[in-house]
């Protein structure tokens, strides 16, 4: 009965042994039972010019229709009788058979082996997809559920260890496919002593077929682990960013905090205090922290209340290295207030000398040297030709009550301001008439963008005063 399994054709040549097997095996096993056939193949080739040399086969025909089998009778010339030629390769083809049937048990056995392996890369490369995919969150999301298992397909928290985890799964499967490729060993067909069939080492194609797995499966694994050291790096360069963002907001908040805490002992709110200047000296004045930055234009506002004579002296002036006379607003002796701009001068139609509260703005800009005089709201005054196409310097120093003949010092008692002043603002632009009547009538509250009236941003020294000040309640009742 075994004989039927046999095909036998003309030429001296004997086909593959065909065979089914009813278990899925993997694509691996695919590519591997065809080299396991064509070595056997090969064996049976080599062994039958050596066994049946000088004989040939007689090949009968079988009804259509009928099972293949070796009992049918013979047609025609009849049937001959079976020579020990043919009984020895008869028996050869049995004991292949049986051996392959033994080395289908043991690729059944392997096949275990191989699907936990399969199942182990396809956990792999399913956490190193969902590392990489976009809009997932970190921390959060199926893969992170479960940490308290310590298995191959569990991702720790930290991205080393996980590689550190990759690495270690893929030594553990080059391992495990080295082990592999050691136990299976083909059967040869010479049969050893004792009647134990001798194993030989596999085929070259065999060996570079599962060498070439080994390596796809290493460069797999080692793109994997350079991706998550990508993101490990991402992650830290985007955790250090945040971090100083987030130390820069602090500071940011505590400076505000501090200053909110200092000024909140004697102001209500850090831009409702004055200035006082009660003496004529060289002493008594106020400095303005913040500098200027060069500009092409500018508009200074502020509120003045003095009856000093004659002339209320420098309420505020500018000075930078190579100029002492960069911006000032004077009234000295019986001369009327003057605006200098690079120390060229402009007379303006200004009087606030009544002892009552006054808002003043002055707007300049470098186009012609064109210039405006504001008093409470009202132009009073408008002129060019004061130090036209000049831009205003930086680095400078902003001096309250004092006339500057060097920068930030050697000051005159006889240009000193006596009065009091408040809410000296500094933009580096020209108003529009309708925001400075807003600031005359305190309908607007507008401070400066280059110099804001601030109590954290004036110095008072010589004996000069800062006290709280609601100018427009304060100018409500002098009037």
């Amino acid at each position: 009965m075994s004989a039927c399994w046999v095909k036998v054709v003309c030429s001296r040549n004997i086909s593959p042994l065909t065979f089914t097997l009813g278990i899925s095996v993997r694509r691996m096993l695919s590519e591997l039972l065809p080299l396991f056939y064509l070595l056997i193949s090969a064996v049976s080739l080599q062994d039958a010019p050596a066994t049946a040399t000088g004989s040939r086969f007689v090949c009968n025909a079988i009804p259509p229709g009928a099972e293949p089998g070796c009992s049918y009778a013979p047609t025609g010339n009849g049937l001959q009788k079976s020579s020990p030629v043919e009984d020895e390769l008869r028996n050869t083809i049995i004991q292949l058979r049986e051996t392959i049937l033994q080395q289908k048990e043991t690729l059944v056995s392997q096949q275990g082996t191989i699907k936990e392996l399969n199942s182990k890369l396809a956990r792999c490369e399913a956490v190193a997809d969902d590392s990489t995919q976009p809009g997932k969150s970190r921390g959060h999301g199926s893969r992170r559920k479960e940490y308290g298992k310590n298995t191959m397909g569990d991702l720790p928290r930290d991205p080393s260890e996980t590689i550190n985890q990759l690495g270690k799964t893929m030594q553990s499967l080059k391992g495990r496919l080295e082990s592999l490729e050691q136990s299976l060993q083909l059967p040869s067909t010479n049969v050893s002593t004792g009647g134990i069939p001798a194993l030989t080492p596999l085929p070259p194609q065999l060996r570079e077929l599962l060498g070439q797995r080994l390596g796809v499966l290493e460069t797999q694994l080692l793109r994997k682990v350079a991706e998550l050291e990508e993101e490990k790096s991402q992650l830290y360069n985007e955790t250090a960013a945040h971090r100083q963002r987030t130390e820069n907001a602090l500071n940011s908040l505590l400076e505000r905090i501090t200053e909110l805490e200092k000024n909140n002992n004697a102001f209500k709110s850090p831009e409702d205090f004055k200035v006082s200047l009660s003496l004529r000296t060289n002493y008594l004045y106020g400095r303005i922290k913040k500098s200027l930055p060069e500009m092409y234009a500018f508009t200074v506002c502020m509120w003045l209340k003095s009856s000093a004579s004659p002339g209320i002296g420098t309420p505020f002036s500018y000075g930078v290295p190579g100029q002492a006379n960069e911006i000032v607003l004077i009234e000295w002796g019986n001369n009327p207030i003057e605006l200098l701009v690079n120390d060229k001068v402009a007379q303006l139609p200004l009087s606030v000398s009544d002892g009552r509260w006054h808002h003043i703005c002055i707007t300049w800009t470098t186009r012609d040297g064109f210039w405006e005089a504001y008093q409470d709201g009202e132009r009073l005054g408008t002129g060019d030709n004061l130090a036209p196409w000049h831009p205003i310097k930086s680095g400078g120093v902003i001096i309250l009550g004092q006339e500057q003949d060097i920068v930030g010092g050697r000051f005159d008692a006889t240009q000193a301001f006596v009065g009091e002043l408040s809410q000296f603002n500094m933009w580096d632009r020209v108003l529009r008439p309708v925001d400075i009547v807003g600031l005359a009538n305190c309908s607007a509250y507008m401070p400066g963008n280059v110099v804001p009236w601030i109590d954290a941003n004036v110095e008072v020294f010589g004996g000069a005063t800062k006290a709280p000040l609601e100018i427009c309640e304060d100018r409500a009742f002098d009037s």
